[in-house]
């Protein structure tokens, strides 16, 4: 059996009021408020009382709405509801199931707990349990209804299914097809959502022991109908309608899961010609048109890698090309300044020749004049010798 319990507003006993409830100390770790997201706790419990056992898992929605941002903090609570469908299909859809001996972890109801405010419900509260109402059977509950005068109460409780009604929320309604609980559940649908109070304080009240609160005006006892809906909740919720929970978890929650999903997987009860289909030939559809979608995807990469191929081919050649030209650019450079360095090296030949030729004059007329300037003396020096002789 599988309870999620969840509120907008922290705070308001869901701990206490589930060992309340199943009067049992349930072992756990204070949730902290101060995390980023929702995340769900679960937790698993055997209990038993006389001869009857019962798996009990209790999920706790920690950190629903703490966020600023709440407009997604009921996704976390529908993906995990959506996820124990998902284990429990898989298990069914196994050629060898072992389903009297699986634990069923499905969720079959959610004690959905409103803050005792006395005005309407927060938009949350109603987005919420819009989403939930066609996964799980939802129990609005108001916690710590000794918060609220018993005029408050009345009027809250009316304000709530009112405006339940006008958003189109459709909570869990106790069956009245069972003669047996026809009258009883009848009546008690007349008090939803359901007032209560939580403690596992026992008080001394006349000569006997029980579950109240304290207060310094008084005390509230837990189990006085005149007090609180808390019988009223633990009668509806564990003695009368837990198996009418599991069976509308089976067949109206879970079977909604079920046909969506085999539906998405292809699967149907009938072709158009109304005509049963044949679980063989849903399969070989199926198959077929995985592979026609698988072809057409290899076909669709293909073509998309042809087209990569031929942009990076493009884009190679004007590479390429760009790099031609830029040989080229060098190249009538390095052919410029080449002959740039011949004409002047050529000048430079020139000029050194000219100053070559220009130094061969100057030297032969030095030496000429040499020449000429040695005869000179020579012939001067004779005439002195013959004038000294005579």
């Amino acid at each position: 059996m599988g309870f999620v319990s969840t509120s907008c507003v922290t705070g308001l006993g869901k701990s206490t009021l589930m060992d309340t409830l199943f009067n049992t100390k349930f072992e756990g770790d204070p949730a902290s408020h101060s995390q980023p997201g929702v995340q769900l706790k679960s937790s698993t419990y055997d209990l038993q009382e006389s001869n009857v056992n019962l798996k009990l898992t209790i999920v706790s929605t920690v950190g629903f709405g703490d966020q600023i941002n709440k407009e997604d903090s009921y996704k976390p609570i529908v993906e995990f509801i959506d996820a124990q469908f998902e284990a429990y299909l898989q298990e069914e859809l196994k050629i060898k199931r072992v389903l009297h001996n699986y634990h069923d972890t499905r969720i079959h109801a959610c004690l959905y707990f409103i803050a005792p405010t006395g005005h309407s419900l927060k938009s949350l509260d109603l987005v919420t349990m819009k989403k939930l109402d066609s996964k799980v059977n939802i129990i609005p509950i108001i916690a710590k209804s000794d918060a609220i005068s018993k005029s408050e109460l009345t009027k809250f409780k009316i304000k709530i299914t009112s405006e339940l009604v006008s958003n189109g929320v459709q909570i869990y309604q106790f069956p009245t097809d069972d003669e047996s609980v026809a009258e009883i559940n009848g009546t008690m649908n007349a008090h939803l959502p359901f007032a209560v109070i939580g403690s596992t304080e026992e008080l001394k009240i006349g000569n006997k022991m029980m579950k109240a609160r304290q207060y310094p005006w008084g005390t509230v006892q837990v189990e006085n109908e005149a007090h609180c809906d808390f019988v009223k909740l633990r009668e509806m919720l564990i003695r009368v309608n837990m198996e009418d929970l599991r069976e509308q978890t089976h067949t109206r929650h879970y079977e909604l899961y079920r046909r969506c999903k085999l539906e998405e997987m292809g699967f149907k009860d009938t072709d158009p010609d109304s005509k049963p289909f044949s679980l063989q030939e849903t399969y070989e559809a199926k198959r077929n048109e995985f592979l026609g979608e698988l072809q057409k995807k290899e076909e669709a990469m293909r073509q998309m890698f042809v087209q990569r191929v031929k942009e990076k081919e493009a884009e190679l050649k004007e590479a390429e090309k760009e790099l031609h030209e830029k040989f080229d650019r060098l190249k009538k450079l390095h052919q410029d300044e080449k002959k740039k360095l011949e004409d002047k090296k050529k000048s430079l030949d020139d000029e050194v020749n000219a100053f070559k030729q220009r130094k061969t004059a100057a030297e032969l007329l030095q030496s000429q004049a040499q020449q000429a300037g040695g005869s000179q003396t020579l012939k001067r020096d004779k005439e002195r010798k013959n004038s000294g002789f005579l």
